[in-house]
């Protein structure tokens, strides 16, 4: 197949029990990847990675320092299973897995939802597997770490977000000026139209839904660990930072989407490509997902004929497009 591509890589959130396993069943490619991710985290998880994809349970699976790694690696793998079926190459090697395949792929342009971001910039060349995957292990654990660290006088969480349902940039923003108080709260997530995330302190959380209540706006409380994309997460962050300078990393063989500015990576304040990716992964961890952006970033620069692709776990960011852009079709990989 010589179509242009564009990859769309899921984030936290898409995690299910079973994920990746049809993969798994029906690719060696895909049986590859998640056999190098085993060998490379052991039991470090508490069980082995595949283990927990596969059959669970789910509360351990939807913790963040889990479904994290495992969204990862079922994106990955799926990957490799699609270049194998389109006969682009890519593939494994005997000692791991192979970065990338996006010349081969004819890929054009890769983008991830906030995790999601590190499997875009994997599958462009920019990280290996192994490291990729040491990152995503490190942020999940960071970002559980930065959110149990918040609690509650009884022991519950501290900080949390709020979906807000037909609310536009500026209602969500005004909203948080009005519900904040003395307390964190900023918006998190501009997935789509109509859906925006807001995160913080768990006070200010239920004082948003109320207030949301007298505008006409819906706001639903999130299960999530914590107040992810806000600066509550500044320890992870700095963690993230650290882990940073040493990993390698090397220029985009095709445009990768960052989630900070809504445009894909460049050079910025001096700095070349590679140190621009790592301060934007930083960033990314205390600022908010412009994944609305990404997507018309991407809408406005594609070809014509472009198709669009949604790689394993789920569906969420062929409903998401739904909302940008109805004529776009995006083809999911959940299963073969």
């Amino acid at each position: 197949m010589s179509t242009s591509k564009l990859i769309l890589c899921p984030g936290q959130g898409a995690q299910a029990v079973g994920m990746g396993k049809a993969w798994f069943e029906k690719s060696a490619e895909a049986r590859a990847v998640f056999e190098r991710a085993d060998t490379i985290l052991g039991t470090r998880l508490g069980s082995p990675l595949t283990e927990l994809c596969f059959a669970g349970p789910a509360e351990r699976l939807n913790q963040t320092d889990v479904s994290q790694p495992a969204i990862f690696v079922s994106s990955v793998a799926c990957w490799h299973a699609l270049l194998a079926s389109w006969g682009s190459g890519g593939g494994t090697a005997s000692n791991g897995v192979r970065g990338g395949g996006a010349i081969e792929s004819h890929v054009t342009a890769t983008a991830g939802l906030s995790l999601g971001e590190y499997t875009a910039l994997h599958l462009a060349g920019a990280m290996d597997f192994e490291p990729a995957l040491e990152l995503v292990v490190l942020r999940g654990r960071a970002m559980q770490d930065a959110a149990d660290a918040i609690k509650q006088s009884d022991g519950t969480p501290g900080s949390g977000m709020v979906a807000l349902i037909g609310a536009d940039e500026s209602q969500a923003a005004a909203l948080c000026d009005q519900a904040r108080g003395s307390d964190v709260l900023v918006p998190a997530n501009f997935n789509c139209p109509g859906q925006i995330v807001i995160s913080g302190s768990i006070a200010a959380c239920k004082r948003a839904v109320e207030v949301a209540g007298t505008t006409g706006l819906r706001a639903q409380p999130l299960a999530v660990a914590g107040a992810f994309h806000s600066p509550l997460m500044a320890p992870a962050a700095a963690k993230l930072e650290a882990a940073l300078r040493t990993t390698a990393i090397r220029a985009p063989r095709c445009p990768v989407m960052s989630n900070v500015t809504g445009k894909a990576h460049e050079p910025f304040g001096g700095r070349t490509i590679e140190d621009a990716i790592r301060a934007r992964l930083v960033e990314q961890l205390t600022s908010p997902v412009r994944w609305e952006a990404n997507c018309r970033t991407l809408l406005a620069s594609a070809q014509p004929a472009a198709a669009w692709h949604e790689l394993a776990p789920g569906k969420s960011l062929m409903g998401m497009m739904r909302r940008i852009e109805k004529a776009v079709k995006v083809e999911t990989h959940d299963e073969p």
